[in-house]
């Protein structure tokens, strides 16, 4: 049984969060908190597998609340509950920062209770079971499979493009490889992190400040250029077309695809298409296996494609999947992605 302490300030939010985690048998809601100085004491007293934590709160707020739930306890699964706004995309995309493993995004526009129950219930279930799953692991010394034996892949070409998929985990993964690619960096970077809208430009916009590589939103119909990175929109898959001389970003509103979009199978596709064998597909830590169909299409047109291992990773649910396909031709813990990236584009 997986047992989750669920912190808000709101009794009907609480009371809707409770029933909809508690649709799966294998969760139980063992305490509720209506602000982080109570959510702490909670924490202490009842060492729940779980937080399923607000941000705006009265007395100590969900940021507060996070940086000492984060030094008590590291590994504690902490998911942030937030508002598709953007003040809660930018006080979700800090608590990222600060350590929350994931967040789910409450629900709009639900005609009513048992709707928004559902979609509760959708976004946090797997999350949970996910998080926790990997903390139990650990905590109960389990060891992560280690990577085989660093083979280096030599491609036919030099990469030409960069194609990065991630989820759960990603944002912080993101963060920290940008932020090692190098200002000439000879080719454009494309990214699919799964994300609502809003969400997706003001993450564009803090990985640009820390990134030497100019970053942004990508917009239909733009070329990409080197040393560019391109984040796609939320809800909106990107792929690649190839116009004259020219590669353009493609937006659209095509069908899920994993439950997914964007979808990292669309773009990897897409750049497969495109580039053949100087295509470059990077699959980083998240929770499914969106991206091995597209990571299989780049294998098959003689691409590249690199997997986070999964010591590095927070879920190891997308690198694991193409490793256990065979589509990865590396596997690498994060610290060494980005310079390994760089060797394969220079050639």
């Amino acid at each position: 049984m997986i047992s989750v302490l669920v912190v808000d300030d709101s009794a009907t939010v609480r009371r809707i969060v409770t029933t909809a985690l508690e649709t799966d048998p294998g969760v139980a809601v063992v305490g509720q908190a209506v602000d982080g100085e109570h959510a702490l004491d909670l924490a202490q007293e009842l060492a729940p597998d779980a937080v399923v934590l607000d941000i705006e709160m009265p007395v100590l707020d969900g940021l507060a609340a996070l940086r000492r739930l984060r030094a008590a306890n590291p590994r504690l699964p902490v998911i942030m509950f937030s508002t598709l706004t953007e003040r809660g995309a930018m006080k979700t995309l800090e608590a990222l920062s600060l350590g929350a493993s994931d967040y789910v995004t409450k629900p709009t526009g639900t005609d009513s209770l048992s709707a928004s129950v559902r979609e509760i219930a959708d976004q946090l279930v797997p999350k949970i079971r996910a998080l926790v799953g990997t903390a139990r692991s650990l905590d109960s010394g389990g060891q992560p499979v280690p990577p085989p034996p660093p083979a280096r892949h030599s491609p036919a070409v030099a990469p030409q493009v960069l194609m990065v998929g991630c989820s759960t985990g990603g944002p912080d993964a993101l963060a920290s490889l940008v932020s090692e690619l190098p200002f000439n960096l000879r080719v454009p970077v494309v990214v699919v992190q799964h994300m609502p809208p809003v969400f997706t430009a003001m993450f564009a916009s803090r990985l640009d400040r820390v990134s030497a590589l100019s970053v942004s939103e990508a917009v239909d119909g733009e070329p990409l250029r080197a040393g560019h990175v391109y984040v796609a929109p939320g809800d909106r898959h990107l792929s690649l077309h190839r116009v004259e001389d020219r590669v353009l970003a493609r937006i659209d509103a095509g069908p899920p695809e994993n439950f997914c979009r964007p979808s990292v199978d669309v773009l990897f596709r897409s750049g497969a298409h495109v580039y053949g064998p100087a295509a470059l597909g990077v699959v980083l830590t998240g929770m499914g296996h969106d991206g091995t169909a597209g990571a299989r299409a780049v294998q098959t047109t003689g691409g590249t494609v690199l997997a986070q291992d999964q010591a590095s990773s927070v879920v190891w649910g997308m690198p694991g999947a193409v490793v256990a396909a065979g589509l990865a031709h590396e596997v690498l813990a994060l610290d060494k992605i980005a310079a390994r990236l760089v060797e394969l584009v220079r050639g």
